[in-house]
């Protein structure tokens, strides 16, 4: 579909003999269309070197892929893929008649009010969402398929290096210090990864690498009884492929930054009772540079916000964020360099 396309449905389209009446929250690669009840995702028709949905047949096996992966941890929060017609002279959600112009996941729409990072903000996350959370993170790492491959580690390296590629905006924007932070980081952890090259393999052969959710973040948790942890990637497997130690890292790295280090240390200890896939001082200075690793690519995403930014305001914020997320990455290097 196109945006003007996805317009069109917003103000005239139908679902269920009704009209949508939906407000559009638009992402780099997805629009999701909100409406009372549901909430309606539909990818754009784009191709990147990690994502292919150019086309309508793609597009929708990514869909039915979605669905399928969101089972695990997202409960009954996914519920099924619908095709988007032009009906006449409107479009319309579901339903038998007319062209096939895309496909929407839908989803039961939850409460904003439990998203996770909104209640991080508010202070109100306690120690028992977070055991919840732990425990629910390793039942479904315990039992994930196990991916018997050699980890590439250039790409990793890759991921990491690609940070020099915006040193000069963010000189430019935030001084020289910010730029040593990041020319030392990557000097350091480069380092640290070839050092400990056979640390990672050796975790591979011994089972930790595994189909996880692969973008485990406060964003994309809902903070229900029982917690609703949505959005796994379907787009790309080597994203969601990696070692478990790098999945809950993020999860951690996102509780540091908004500054709850208590709930990352709290998450971490009592998931590795659970699944105890990290018990020398090795394994957790990995952990520690995965979480470097996800600092260092929050950085970059937001510097790359800040450089397309609509306004002042916007840049403002992106360039806070970068700052947040090199001093988080500066802080978990110098650890493990001085460890």
């Amino acid at each position: 579909m196109t945006k003007q396309q996805i317009t069109e449905l917003l103000k005239h389209g139908w679902f269920e003999d009704s009209p949508i009446k939906g407000r559009l929250i638009e992402t780099h690669i997805s629009w999701v269309i909100i409406t009372r009840a549901y909430a309606f995702k539909i990818k754009k028709p784009m191709q990147y070197s990690f994502l292919d949905f150019s086309t309508l047949k793609k597009r929708k096996f990514y869909c039915n892929r979605e669905l399928e992966l969101n089972k695990s941890l997202a409960g009954d929060m996914y519920l099924d893929i619908l095709p988007i017609r032009q009906v006449d002279h409107h479009l319309e959600i579901g339903g038998n008649q007319g062209m096939i112009l895309d496909y929407a996941v839908r989803m039961k729409r939850m409460s904003i009010a439990k998203q996770m990072n909104v209640l991080l903000e508010k202070e109100q996350v306690d120690i028992n969402n977070i055991y919840a959370l732990a425990e629910k993170i390793a039942a479904f790492h315990i039992r994930a398929k196990v991916i018997k491959t050699d980890p590439d580690l250039s790409v990793m390296e890759r991921d990491f290096s690609d940070l020099m590629n915006v040193k000069d905006f963010v000189s430019e924007n935030l001084g020289s210090d910010f730029v040593d932070m990041i020319e030392n980081a990557v000097t350091q952890n480069s380092k640290f990864l070839k050092k400990h090259t056979a640390l990672v393999k050796e975790r591979a052969r011994e089972g930790y690498v595994r189909e996880c959710h692969g973008d485990l973040h406060s964003r994309n948790i809902f903070l229900y009884k029982n917690p609703v942890i949505f959005d796994c990637i379907e787009f790309n497997d080597h994203f969601r492929r990696i070692d478990v130690l790098n999945e809950i890292a993020f999860f951690c790295m996102d509780l540091e930054a908004f500054g709850n280090d208590t709930l990352s240390q709290v998450f971490l200890d009592k998931y590795l009772s659970l699944f105890p896939c990290a018990q020398t001082e090795d394994e957790l200075k990995l952990f520690n540079y995965y979480k470097a690793y996800r600092a260092n690519i929050r950085a970059k995403v937001n510097a790359l916000r800040a450089m397309s930014a609509k306004n002042d305001s916007e840049k403002r914020h992106n360039l806070n964020e970068v700052k947040k997320y090199l001093r988080l990455m500066e802080r978990y290097s110098e650890w493990n360099r001085n460890s």
